[in-house]
């Protein structure tokens, strides 16, 4: 709650140093209220509704912010959107896969998962990626690597269309898929009331805005400390990216030490598909009112990097079982596409 109010206060305003770090030492206890919170709904209503409830919560949270970003930033923010979804999918896909492989496998020797409902779900997270973010570079209707209005909306209805039929499919038709292997001791424990769950809910809600509020309190001193060391502008969607995925990131992590690792991709591939399912439809229709151009093609080496990502993800998930060796090569893909965002 503190964080909360203390997001509020500071919305909007350029507050001193002591503030600062005031908000930096609260976004901590925000973020492990939120994992909180969020395993306390996702026990009440199962899985994988519950990995569900975070990954959308907290998108619609950084479209908030990305939009908000957009209108007070003026033209320095004409990246922003591509920047920070696509950050976003290198962190899930790379990052919260690997460390969770990494940490499965070591407690377990080989981490499991159901190779039907993940290969489904990185399938759809690579064909948003490509039809949002590869394709506005290779098309010719507008300069640069933008969208025309129409391929603009086609995008929008095409993300909207896709991640709506893979929720049906994760939550109705083939539910299964999306299910741990094993069941953990915490699935065995009496579900919250109604009641506490619906506290939980509200007050994952408020952990999240806060978080959101925190990091956008902390985008001034980013960009400043970006210039500082000479790394593109594109850097500052990056660590956006990583301060509003934290709560995924430590819930994904301790699914996979209670070896459910099921649910930990079912966080992390979820994040990745609303980041960009959810985001782009936003961003199209806030696009009526925001001025300047909205650049959504990636450059050349990131295309590399979320190719090298769709084969190595294909082939982690494919087997329904990853090693330690697995888990590696996601985490240097994720450190190269880290190095690379600052030295490009």
């Amino acid at each position: 709650m503190l964080s909360v109010l203390l997001a509020a206060a500071t919305w909007g305003s350029k507050p001193g140093t002591v503030v600062l770090a005031i908000a930096g030492a609260f976004l901590a206890p925000a973020v492990l209220a939120a994992v909180h919170h969020a395993e306390v709904v996702a026990h009440r209503v199962g899985e994988p509704f519950g990995s569900l409830v975070l990954a959308i919560a907290v998108t619609v949270i950084e479209v908030a912010l990305i939009v908000t970003l957009m209108v007070s930033g003026g033209s320095d923010t004409e990246t922003l959107a591509r920047d920070t979804v696509f950050a976003a999918v290198m962190i899930t896909t790379n990052g919260i896969v690997g460390i969770s492989l990494l940490v499965a496998a070591l407690r377990q020797g080989v981490a499991s998962f159901n190779a039907e409902g993940t290969a489904s779900a990185l399938a759809t997270v690579c064909t948003l990626a490509v039809l949002c973010l590869v394709l506005p570079t290779f098309t010719t209707g507008a300069s640069g690597s933008e969208f025309t209005a129409d391929q603009l909306a086609f995008a929008a209805v095409a993300s909207i269309a896709l991640y709506g039929l893979f929720v049906f499919v994760q939550t109705v038709r083939h539910r299964d898929y999306f299910l741990p292997e094993q069941a953990g001791p915490e699935d065995h424990a009496d579900p919250p009331s109604d009641r506490d769950a619906l506290t939980s809910l509200g007050l994952l809600l408020l952990a999240l805005v806060a978080v959101v509020g925190l990091a956008k309190l902390e985008s001034s001193p980013i960009e400043d400390a970006v210039a500082a060391i000479g790394a593109p502008q594109s850097a500052v969607g990056v660590v956006i990216a990583l301060l509003v995925l934290l709560p995924e990131t430590l819930a994904a992590v301790r699914n996979a030490r209670r070896d459910r690792m099921q649910t930990s991709f079912n966080l992390a591939l979820g994040s990745a598909m609303a980041s960009i399912g959810l985001t782009i439809p936003a961003i199209a229709v806030a696009s009526i009112w925001l001025e300047g151009p909205l650049v959504l093609g990636l450059g050349s080496t990131q295309i590399v990097l979320l190719a090298i990502t769709a084969v190595v993800g294909a082939l982690t998930v494919l087997p329904g079982r990853a090693t330690l060796q697995e888990g590696g090569v996601h985490l240097v893909l994720f450190a190269a596409f880290l190095f690379l965002a600052v030295s490009p």
